[in-house]
């Protein structure tokens, strides 16, 4: 939202007030106060009839800073509120000198003049991170009401990250970013997750806590400024200091809640009966004969709106036409090895047998004259559940259990953008604030039901709308896309923006969801969508099963689809990461690479975790341009090493794309290709890419719920590598409780890939390495991709000699 007219005028209409100079401050246990008329006081007469702002800083956690600016006070205090985790082992400080006063919290210092102008400047190892210049923070009044506003200073070559799902240019430098939830598509400057946080390639972020629309300029009024105003007298924000962005994000998450670690079984292949499309169990089981006939591994289908009656969204009812037996077609599919995922929203149709009931219990949302609110978009004569109400969340949560007890495994919970502000919320709450909020209430019902029900780490859902704070609620896909190069590129965009504001896990529709995609389109998408952190094939009017789109899109889904199977016990390390520390598991170049000045805009690529480029083709004819940082980076498919820093141009074939190993990693591939569930330490290959003299890796290989089962050590000495696998101190399972797990996930006899023994074997690839001097506890075999060695049974370490 915009005040000024250019850099000296305000625009007609607009009036402001701005903290002139500190008059006063007062320190308390855990907080420091600043007093800061609108003017300067002279004597004891300017003090009558001028405005006083209140700058408080207080530390939720250390090397976070939380500013609350307020004018007046005195309006009531309507939820809701985002929840913040603060850490008691915050301990801020304040001291004053003859030009300051700061508070500091851990490594970073809130630091205000004491001269003649307001200024605070927010300082971290010896230098000044951003700004509030004088006239920055405001107290503006417009003609739509009264707002406050805050600046913060940009520096030179300075890129900001993040702001929610945003399709648009990953740096956010130079846009005008409204925080309001909406349906808008990929396509579009609105966002189905809106989060009010921002990262800055500087080293801090930033969080405006408050739920409510908040409007930022970046770089945009003030070039040299980003802007972030919300309406009231009151605005509330937390400086993060890293230094790294990777540090920002661990701490930003800590604030407001980790992903939680969605099952395993998740990470497979998902399929859906689509939108609009006919479909009944005969085509359900159509289209699973079809893949199973082809070799494609699905791990969960998706039923989508239809399999309710039309006009009953949402009565949670099977339509008695479509699908009269649905007990026994979920058994049938059960009995394939399958999880079932249904279709829901918040919303409840006018003809849904549970309208009436909510409108007479008082569980939909009401208008501020008592009736039920309602609209025709969507569904006919639709009402809202009221969250708010405990009672209408234990009854909305009654319907979702009964599904669970027939044996559906997860739900696709969509919708919750198009939430109404002329309504009354049973809390009380303030319908503006609840606009984005709503999401956050909503997801959290159906996820706190999936895991009462099934269990930690057997909760997930697939939702579209969040607000900060719903990363705890895995896992979220990109909405509504076209099924075009440029739709896949702005989904990218989109995720990664997501990555950047807390978010681990992210989906997308492959091959788009609007329109139907020519093959090219469709097998580019399945690439980049089987090495995505969860993989779905969905669209509206048209089916994405792959032999729709010819047998290059055929073979490429199962190259891809076991390739991830094979890479999870590196991805669901990734994921145990996101979830204990809020790293994503798709993560920006930027994120990985933040003193890389060539990494800072790129958005056609992407890091799998800390150890896999990705790098999507998005033209027909598979010419391709990607940049490499410094290293020499190996092609896990091809084994062709590239080197870095500088950009790669060349022309893919259809089937092939960019997945390059990072320079010295080690990356655990498993032995089972046809399934994401699956002992991973068993006859795990650790393949080791272009480790370096006096390097040391950790590889921690985790079991499919996430504990810890292995831990190796990869070591080069000179001409020597030595790879040791250590004990799980502290949990190492019993020999019974890795009996059950292995024989919990192994392969049903008639699929291949089996599992693992107990004593799980191992083995050791060096890739692009074409022979070895010597051996020590292992035996070589010849491999084309580099030497592969088994260690001996019961070997803890094996030791590998170079020529």
């Amino acid at each position: 939202m915009k005040f000024t007219d250019g850099y000296w005028q305000l625009r007609p209409g607009v009036e402001a007030l701005y903290p002139v100079h500190v008059r006063d401050v007062a320190v308390g246990a855990d907080r420091l106060s600043v007093y800061a008329p609108t003017k300067r006081i002279s004597d004891r007469g300017d003090t009558l009839n001028t405005p006083l702002f209140t700058v408080d800083c207080t530390a939720p956690a250390p090397d976070v800073v939380a500013v609350r600016i307020s004018r007046h006070t005195g309006g009531r205090s309507r939820g809701p509120r985002f929840r913040i985790d603060a850490d008691p082992a915050a301990d801020p400080k304040v001291t004053r000198d003859e030009e300051s006063v700061t508070f500091t919290s851990g490594a970073l210092g809130a630091r205000f003049s004491l001269g003649d102008r307001f200024r605070l400047e927010f300082v971290a190892a010896g230098k000044v991170l951003t700004a509030s210049v004088p006239k920055a923070a405001a107290a503006l009044h417009t003609a739509d009401g009264e707002f406050l506003r805050e600046q913060l200073s940009l520096g030179v070559g300075e890129t900001i990250y993040g702001l929610g799902e945003r399709f648009g240019p990953f740096v956010k430098n130079g846009q005008t970013v409204d925080v309001w939830n909406a349906d808008g598509g990929t396509s579009s400057e609105q966002a189905y997750k809106n989060v009010p946080f921002y990262v800055s390639s500087a080293g801090y972020g930033v969080f405006v806590a408050d739920p409510g629309p908040v409007s930022f300029e970046v770089g945009s009024e003030a070039v040299s400024r980003v802007q972030f105003s919300v309406p009231g007298q009151v605005l509330e924000y937390l400086v993060i200091y890293g230094p790294t962005p990777r540090d920002v994000l661990r701490k930003y998450t800590a604030l407001t809640g980790r992903p939680a670690l969605p099952p395993a079984w998740s990470f497979g292949l998902w399929l859906s009966t689509s939108f609009t499309t006919p479909y009944d169990e005969g085509t359900v089981t159509s289209m699973l004969d079809g893949m199973a006939e082809r070799n494609l591994p699905v791990s969960v289908f998706h039923f989508d709106t239809f399999w309710m009656r039309e006009f009953h969204w949402c009565d949670f009812e099977w339509d008695p036409v479509t699908f009269p037996d649905p007990a026994g077609m979920l058994a049938r599919l059960k009995a394939r090895g399958l999880r079932i995922c249904l279709w829901i929203n918040p919303y409840i149709a006018q003809r849904s047998a549970m309208f009436a009931e909510g409108a007479a219990k008082g569980y939909l949302v009401r208008t501020p004259a008592g009736d039920v609110w309602q609209w025709d978009r969507w569904q006919a004569g639709m009402g809202l559940v009221d969250f708010t109400n405990p009672d209408a969340k234990r009854w909305y949560q009654d319907r979702l259990r009964a599904l669970l007890d027939t044996g559906v495994d997860c739900f696709k919970s969509d919708f919750g953008e198009r939430i109404p502000v002329e309504v009354e919320w049973a809390d009380g709450s303030d319908p503006l604030r609840m606009h984005n909020y709503y999401t956050q209430l909503y997801n959290e019902a159906v996820f706190e039901l999936l895991r009462e029900h099934r269990g930690e780490g057997e909760a997930v859902v697939f939702a579209r709308s969040a607000t900060a704070g719903g990363q705890q609620f895995p896992v979220h896909w990109g909405g509504d896309c076209e099924s075009s190069f440029e739709s896949m590129a702005e989904s990218l965009r989109g995720g990664l923006s997501l990555a950047l504001s807390g978010f681990g896990f992210w989906s997308h529709d492959i091959g788009g969801f609007e329109g139907t995609p020519d093959p090219v389109v469709f097998t580019r998408w399945a690439q980049f969508g089987l090495l995505s952190s969860h993989s779905r094939l969905h669209g509206a009017g048209s089916y994405r099963v792959p032999w729709l789109f010819g047998d290059e899109a055929v073979a490429t889904v199962a190259e891809y689809t076991r390739l991830k199977a094979r890479l999870m016990p590196y991805l669901y390390g990734a994921a145990v990461t996101a979830h204990r520390d809020g790293l994503p598991v798709m993560r920006p170049m930027a994120l990985e690479f933040p003193d890389d000045p060539a990494c800072g805009h790129l958005d056609r690529q992407y890091m799998l975790g800390e150890s896999i480029l990705v790098a999507p083709v998005f033209t027909a004819d598979g010419d391709h341009a990607f940049y490499l940082p410094e290293g020499r980076w190996t092609d896990l498919r091809s084994g062709e090493v590239l080197t870095g820093p500088g950009w790669v141009r060349r022309r893919y074939a259809l089937g092939d794309l960019p997945v390059l190993a990072r320079p010295g990693a080690v990356v655990p591939f498993g032995a089972v290709g046809d399934r994401p569930d699956y002992p991973y330490a068993d006859g795990v290959t650790l393949r080791v890419f272009e480790l370096a003299d006096g390097a040391r890796c950790t590889v921690d290989i985790p079991t499919a719920q996430g504990r810890p089962d292995a831990t190796f050590t990869v070591q080069r000495t000179g001409t020597t590598v030595e790879v040791r696998r250590h004990a799980v101190s502290g949990s190492e399972r019993s020999a019974e409780a890795a009996h059950r797990e292995t024989q919990r996930f192994l392969p049903p006899p008639e699929r291949s890939g089996g599992g693992g023994s107990v004593t799980a074997a191992w083995r050791v690839q060096l890739a692009g390495v074409d022979a070895v001097a010597a051996v020590d506890a292992g035996r070589l075999t010849p491999d084309p991709a580099g030497v592969l060695i088994d260690a001996d049974p019961g070997a803890e370490q094996v030791t590998v000699h170079l020529h």
